[in-house]
């Protein structure tokens, strides 16, 4: 069972969420919260898998609870959900460790999915808001120099992962340009979050592109 906290400032926003969740078998509603502040105590006593967060709450905003819950150590993964189609929505809620990102006009089923996926260690974000992330560094380039330390304990191989990961390429996408199993690239791709240190494979990218690894170039065809 897949445990939801749902943080909304709107109660009908709320029940609404909880409704489509019920019907799900594997979706359990454990927790809703109004503001930020009170979506933390929400996750700390119910522990969640998931968090469904809004952005623009009062107390504490959506983006500084993901923040706090990623500080926290909680394993929690957050799912931002927002009528807010901005690029500084976006960078900052994914910098801070959101693991997906989704408008609340999504379909049904695609809302669904994105809270299973998400559940299981997967990233979730709409190829637009994919494009606008690597936008927003194609437009603001890093400074300074690559910083090796970030990237000194990865192999030539996993350099490599990460550089296609950086390009938005999928598992299948990376298995076919190096010519190996979709499996092999699975567990590559495992090994490079983990010496990174970092949730999943969004946050990679960010790290990469941060740091100077991966330098912006346009995106191009």
């Amino acid at each position: 069972m897949i445990k939801v906290v749902i943080a909304d400032d709107q109660a009908l926003v709320r029940d609404g969420f909880a409704l489509i969740l019920g019907v799900e078998e594997d979706l359990e509603v454990v927790g809703v919260a109004g503001d930020g502040r009170a979506c933390l105590r929400e996750v700390a006593r119910t522990r969640p898998d998931v968090v469904m967060m809004d952005i623009r709450m009062p107390v504490l905003d959506g983006i500084s609870a993901t923040e706090a819950l990623v500080r926290s150590g909680s394993p929690a993964r957050v799912l931002i959900l927002t009528t807010f189609d901005l690029d500084e929505y976006v960078y900052r809620a994914l910098r801070v460790g959101a693991s997906g990102f989704l408008l609340k006009d999504v379909p049904r089923r695609q809302l669904v999915e994105a809270i299973r996926a998400v559940a299981e260690g997967a990233s979730v974000v709409g190829g637009a808001i994919t494009r606008r992330l690597i936008e927003h560094f194609v437009a603001r380039p890093p400074n300074g120099t690559v910083t090796e330390g970030v990237t000194a304990a990865l192999s030539e191989r996993e350099r490599e992962i990460l550089q296609l990961l950086a390009r938005g390429m999928s598992n299948r996408e990376i298995a076919t340009t190096l010519v190996v199993s979709e499996a092999t690239v699975k567990t590559h791709v495992a090994t490079v979050l983990a010496k990174l240190g970092v949730r999943d494979r969004l946050q990679a990218v960010v790290l990469a592109y941060e740091s100077g690894f991966v330098q912006p170039r346009g995106l191009g065809p």
